[in-house]
Formats: C-alpha cells, structure tokens, sequence
C-alpha cells in the first residue's frame, strides 16, 4: 500500500482506484498482509494521552488540603517544632503515596473492564468471514455493517442496498442519513437500519473523527451519593471552621502564643476534614467493579452502582433474558405453499445465514436438506428492521428465473399478501391458537411476477423459558424488585411466557396503552403502566415512554436491551443493561453490561452493588461521627480546662491511625438489605451525631477521670485521650458498619479488622514507648483505656439500634437524595 488516503476525497474515487490505491479487493485481505499494515499504521483507535506517573504523583501535593497540610508543616518549622515538622512531611507523603497507589490499582482494573468492551468488527480476511477486535482493523479491509454497529473505521459502501447512518455525534446532523454504494461512511456513526459491504480505507487518527475530535476523558456525572458524600464534606468543614474560630477567640483573649495557637487550630482542621474520602470512594467503586465483572456484569459507569441499589423495577426483554433465545421450528400452517418444506424454504431463501441470526438460523434448520440452497443465488437482501418487520430477498434461479421472497411478523405479511378476509380470519385464528401455546409466528410470502405477493403460510417458532428463569424472578421479588416483561410479541404470547414463568398474565399492548404522538398518552396511562406484569407489541420508542412513566410514578427503573434502537431507552432509565449479545450502539448507552445470558445476571449485579452501597454508607456514619467526636471534645476541653487535651502530632497521627486504614471498608462483608437501597440524609446525620455526641461524651468523662482521680499531668492526660480516640476510632466504625447488632452476621472481613488491630496495636505500642515525642504511660493506664472503650462501644450499639428503630417505627415518605 502506497500512501494513506484521506476519507474526505475518498467519494471522488471509483471503486477501482480504491482497489488499486490499497492493494485490496473484494476477497479483503490476507492475514500477513493485514498484521504488515497493522504494524506499519497502528492500531485503529485513538491514542489517549495519559499524565505521566511523576505528575500524577506530585498533583497530591496540590489543592486545598495538601495546602492546609503543607501550611502546618511551615508552621512548625517557623516555631522550631521539629518534632511536628517530620511526623507531618512523613504524614504527607505517606498520604501522596497511598494516594496514587490506590488511584494506580483503580485505573489498571477499570482498564483491564474496559478492555473487556472492546469492539467487534467483521471483516473478511483469507477469504473467511470473522469476527476480530475492531482495533486491529487496517485500510483494505472488507467489513460487513449492520443494524445496530457502531462503524469501526473509515469506509466506502461498495455491496448492498442501502445503510441509515446515525452520524449525529460527528456532524451535528439529527437525522439519520441514508447512505447507498459509493458513499463514505465514518468511524464513530451508528448504523440504523440496512446492510452493506464496506472497504477501510482509513484508521485510527487517519479517520474523520480521528482528525477532528480530542479523545475527552469524561469523569462522568457524580451520583446522588457522591454529591451526598460531598456536602457532608462541606458541611463538616463549615462546622470544623466555626468551631476553630470560637476556640481561636478565647484563647486569644487567653494570650496563648499566637504561632502555636493558629498551627494547632489549622491541624485540628485538617483532621477534621474527610481528607481520605475521595480514596476511599474510588477504591471502593473499583473493587466493586471488579467483583461485578465476576459475576458476568461489567460497569461502563461507575456512578450507577449507587443507581443499581436502589431500583424497585426491572423491565426486562423476554427473548434471550427470560426465554433462552434457542428458536426451534414447529409445524407450519400452510396457505398457498404446496408442502411444509416448499414454505420452509421460501423461509429460508429469505434469511442470511452469516449473519447468525437466531430466527433466520432456526428457518434454514428446518429443511430435510441445507444444500438446497445452493441452487439459489441471492441478488439482494434487505435484512430485518424493527420498524418493517420482515426481511425480503430477491433470488435468481438456475435457470434464470427471478423472484423474491419474504418473511417477517405475520401481520405485516398478511398486510403485504393483500389476502382475502377469509385468509386472513383462517390466518389470525392460526396465529391466535399457536400463540396461545406459546408460539412466535412469522409469515412467509413470495411474488413471482413482480407485482404481486402470495402469501405461503405460517411458520411457528417457540423459544422456551430458561430453567432458572423463574426461580430468578422469585429472588427478585424477595428483593424488592418487580419484574416487568417486554416483548415485540403479540399479547397472547406475552401472556403465555408470563404465566409460565409466575409473573402474572395482566399483559398491557404498548400500542393501545401509548399512542404514537406522546402528547396523546392518557392521563392514567402511567398507572396502568405500573400495575402491569408486562407489555407486547413493544417497539424500540414505547420503551423510552414506559420508562420515563414509571420514572414520574417515583420508580428507579433498570431497563434490558440489545438494539441499537433501544439505547435512547438505555440512557433514560437509572440503570440500563445491555444484555449479552447486545449491539455495539446498546453497549455504548448501557450502565451494565451483561456477558452472561440470563436474568439471574442481574440479580447478582444488584446484590453487589447493594453491599458496595452498604460500605459507602457506613463511611459515611463513620466520618461524621469522628468529626463531631474530635472536633466537639477538643474544642469543649479547652474551653472547660484550659489546655490542649492532645497536641498537633497527636491529631495528625489520629489521621492516620484512623484514616489510612479506612480504605479496607472496600473490601467488607457487608450486610445484603433485602430491600431496594437509596440514599437517606437524615438518618445518616441523625445516626452520626447520636454517636458522635455519645464519643464527647465519653471522652469527656475520662478526661475527667484522669485529671480528677488519677492526679496526671497534662503531658500523661494528652497520651491517655490520644489512645482513647485511636482505639473507639475504628470500634466505633464496626459500629456504625450495620445497622444490626454489633456481633451479628455478617462478622468483618479479615482485612478489616486486621487493619483495625494492626494499628490499634501501634498506637498503643506508641504510647507505651512514644521516643521522646509524647509523654508515655504506663501499661495499667493501656489496660484501663481499652476497657473503658470496649464497655462503652456496647452503649454505642444500644444507642444506634434505638435511632434505626426509631426511623423504622417512622420513616420518612422520600429519600432526601432523589432518583433522576
């Protein structure tokens, strides 16, 4: 191959030139040739620019906290604090490096998902259809494109009738443009409707896209959970901030030196501000990420596992989800045909079997002898759209005879056929009984002398229900999940599916329930949307408009789909799922990804992400409830007793001691709540401050036990609270870790408590042999402390199953974040 050919020009040239230019022709290519130029051109994507480790690395360092941090560091050196000075450097790269190392291991798993995403072409190479990673894709290569593909490359149209392009998101255009041979097409258009041949002629940054657009990262929406987590933060800071401003005022007026007071209040700041939020947030997405990837579901959105938790519907396809999408032929009903096998093959001369579609491929299944369509040369083939209906060939015979055949919803067929009113009745009466038994349909015809069709006859098809359908759709219920059916079936099939597998058999026709134009819909039609088990003779819009109905109704909503018709569904509904096989376009609007057939998928995506939501939420109790402790007491100390309950090195070890090991939250046991979860503000902060409140309290009380009745100096007084604090710090987050009893199942996973023990352990070893930087105690004074937190910890529980008791006895009608 010469030279690279821009796909701006590449419609002035004729086919031949093409051919020529890239050394290509219609057989494609070979795979030497095609691994040469892969080599030579790279690979066809779009090389995203990734910051370099180093910068990453030094971006910690930079931001409102690592400043606040970095200020204290100053301070100290300013007051020859050496002490402070090197525990708050170490501190602060020590968070830098945890930091990136958790953000490195969240990117590399998230890569490994999205590799998993990857897009398929077919492509012609050896003279062999296959399908191949669309990245290794090369110019000259023959692809094949079809309803529902994302276009991989660059290509010229150069076989078959025409192609609907949807290349709204290249061009701006809203209307998909229909393209026939000798048009370009471009990489990044979605095919709407039609099947072509095509010829690379350009990849990767040689594409239109490629030459136009910058690759944007998209940190995506926040959740309503993260933006929930985010004015906590806010709001602890406010009241952080407040409360230094009072503690600065007094002990100004105190004449305490004024360095000392201000790098004090600015540590006592930090640590109350959630400084390992954000790492906590993103390891615990990834991780959840990851156990969802095991179960067959891989997360294109991060955000939407908060969004999985909480749905109470799932509208689901019937073909492939709830059936096993297995089509066998039953017996036809002949009309016009001669015999059953003249009407199978007018059936199968009419499918494609390369295109291994699971109806065409059950048709061609059925005739005694495949090799009879060999005497057949398909000229044309319009494939199936889901607004036609039906596919249509046109075939030349041996001897040069020309006809054209088509199959597709027997309506339509009937429709096209212009049958009699007594072959209709007979026709609908047929169709009517077999759907009763469970039945698809699909008419044949065939027009002989180019004017006119005639109609064959039925062909029936039954795909049965998958054997753990049924029992999956019990789990759900059991979850707070009501499953609603879709199909493109009539309703007496629909009902029949829906009987056999125990959802009910109130079967709504979309048609009838939601008329064309949505300005019409009746009034009551969201009600009765809600009430039903399921809905036939559902097109790709209806979809859309039973989701945002139910949306209105204050449902979170997972919609199924696999067309690329369905994707407007996919990107309305809270979570939406692109079932295994889906299309490329439904993979790029869908939340979920499915790489297992089958509901139960689903199901145990939304048990995972109901635990990930769980350890998010504990987080979150446990964060407001250290902050109100911390900031309340040492505040309250001071005012009451005169001096400093801890020093600055003690809080920002607190940091660590608490914070660091926070992050194995991620990998908990959580509780799995039998119920659809969502995000509930005030029983977080009511839960948070009740145990807060309970931690001044406590903390409170033996200060005053230290300096009252044990008679310590301040030096042991600040090593005796600064173990108090380290060790309730995480008690009080398997506290705040269910909202069950304490020593309930699910018990914490091992990484958990290790953590907690492991540095429970250091901070005690600390303050029994602190070297030089606190004052030490003695171990009766180690041995009193942790008694008084284990005892203290059981009022802890006693108080938070009072509050969840409370709210449970009287829930609010709303969650405060609410469901988009």
């Amino acid at each position: 191959m010469d030279n690279i050919i821009d796909s701006r020009n590449a419609e002035k040239l004729q086919l031949d030139e093409l051919f020529t230019q890239l050394d290509s022709s219609l057989d494609g290519l070979g795979s030497e040739e095609a691994n040469l130029r892969l080599t030579q051109l790279g690979r066809n994507a779009l090389e995203e620019k990734k910051p370099h480790p180093l910068a990453k690395f030094l971006s910690y360092f930079w931001g409102p906290i690592p400043w606040m941090i970095e200020v204290a560091v100053i301070l100290s050196a300013l007051a020859r604090h050496w002490a402070d000075f090197i525990i708050i450097m170490s501190l602060l790269i020590f968070n830098a490096i945890i930091g990136f190392w958790q953000e490195y291991k969240a990117a590399n798993a998230l890569e490994a998902l999205k590799n998993q995403l990857a897009l398929m072409g077919r492509v012609r190479r050896d003279h062999q259809w296959a399908d191949i990673d669309a990245a290794k894709l090369v110019p000259g290569d023959i692809i094949r494109l079809r309803l529902g593909d994302i276009i991989p490359a660059d290509a010229k149209l150069i076989e078959g009738n025409y192609l609907l392009v949807d290349q709204s998101a290249l061009t701006g255009e809203s209307l998909p443009v229909s393209k026939t041979v000798g048009d370009v097409v471009y990489s990044g258009a979605i095919a709407r409707q039609g099947e072509m041949l095509a010829l690379v002629i350009a990849t990767g940054s040689h594409t239109f896209f490629g030459r136009t657009a910058k690759l944007v990262e998209s940190a995506g929406a926040s959740s309503h959970f993260q933006k929930a987590v985010l004015a906590i933060g806010n709001y602890l800071i406010y009241l952080s901030l407040a409360l230094v401003a009072v503690l600065i005022v007094v002990q100004l007026f105190r004449h305490a030196p004024l360095l000392d007071l201000i790098q004090f209040a600015l540590i006592l700041t930090i640590a109350s501000i959630p400084v390992a939020m954000p790492a906590v947030l993103s390891v615990t997405m990834a991780v959840g990420a990851l156990a969802l990837s095991k179960v067959k579901a891989i997360v294109s959105r991060l955000q939407s596992i908060e969004e999985m938790a909480g749905i109470d519907i799932l509208c689901s396809d019937k073909t492939g989800t709830l059936t096993l999408n297995k089509l066998t032929l039953g017996e036809p009903e002949l009309f016009a045909a001669g015999d059953a096998q003249e009407l199978i093959l007018a059936g199968a001369l009419a499918s494609k079997a390369e295109n291994n579609d699971a109806i065409d491929l059950a048709v061609i299944g059925g005739l005694s002898d495949a090799r009879i369509l060999e005497e057949y040369a398909q000229t044309t083939f319009i494939p199936f759209d889901p607004v036609g209906k039906r596919t249509e060939a046109e075939l030349r015979c041996a001897d040069d005879r020309v006809f054209k055949v088509t199959k597709g919803a027997p309506q339509i067929i009937l429709q096209l056929a212009q049958v009699s009113a007594e072959v209709a009745e007979r026709a609908n009466a047929s169709i009517n009984a077999l759907a009763k038994r469970g039945f698809r349909t699909l008419g044949v015809a065939q027009m002989d002398d180019g004017q006119n069709w005639k109609f064959l006859g039925i062909l029936p098809l039954f795909d049965p229900p998958r054997e753990d359908s049924e029992q999956t759709i019990r789990e759900a219920e059991s979850h707070g999940i009501r499953v609603k059916m879709i199909t493109g079936d009539n309703a007496a099939i629909a009902r029949e599916v829906s009987g056999q597998l125990g959802l009910g058999t109130n079967i709504q026709s979309a048609n009838k329930l939601l008329k064309e134009d949505a300005d019409d819909t009746p009034p009551d039609a969201a009600k009765e949307i809600e009430k039903a088990d399921g809905f036939a003779e559902v097109f790709p819009e209806h979809k859309y408009r039973i989701v945002k109905l139910l949306q209105e109704r204050g449902h979170l909503v997972a919609m199924t789909g696999d067309g690329v018709n369905d994707a407007p569904a996919l990107k309305q509904a809270d979570v939406g799922i692109a079932v295994s096989g889906a299309t490329d376009a439904a993979r790029a609007a869908a939340d979920l990804i499915l790489t297992a057939p089958g509901l139960h998928t689903i199901i145990d995506a939304v048990e995972e992400a109901r635990r990930i939501f769980a350890r998010m939420n504990s987080y979150a109790i446990y964060r407001i409830t250290e902050t109100i402790r911390i900031m309340f007491f040492v505040v309250l100390a001071m005012l009451v007793f005169n001096f400093y309950p801890i020093t600055a090195i003690m809080i920002i070890l607190l940091a660590f001691f608490n914070d660091v090991p926070i992050m194995a939250i991620a990998y908990d046991n959580a509780w799995l709540d039998p119920k659809p979860v969502r995000w509930n503000m005030r029983r977080v902060l009511t839960v948070s401050t009740v145990l807060g409140l309970i931690g001044v309290v406590e903390t409170f009380g033996l200060l005053w036990f230290a300096k009252e009745w044990m008679h310590l100096n301040i030096g042991q007084i600040q090593s005796f609270i600064f173990l108090k604090l380290a060790i309730a710090g995480h008690l009080t987050l398997f506290v705040a870790r269910t909202n069950r009893p304490l020593l309930s199942r699910p018990f914490p996973s091992p990484v958990l408590l290790w953590s907690a023990i492991v540095t429970k352990i250091l901070a005690t070893l600390f303050v029994l042999f602190p070297f030089g930087l606190i004052t030490p105690i003695g171990w009766s004074d180690v041995g009193l402390v942790w008694a008084y937190c284990i005892g203290w910890i059981f009022i802890e529980d006693w108080a938070k199953l009072a509050v969840y008791k409370y709210f449970h006895r009287f829930p609010s009608d709303k969650p405060d974040v609410q469901p988009v």
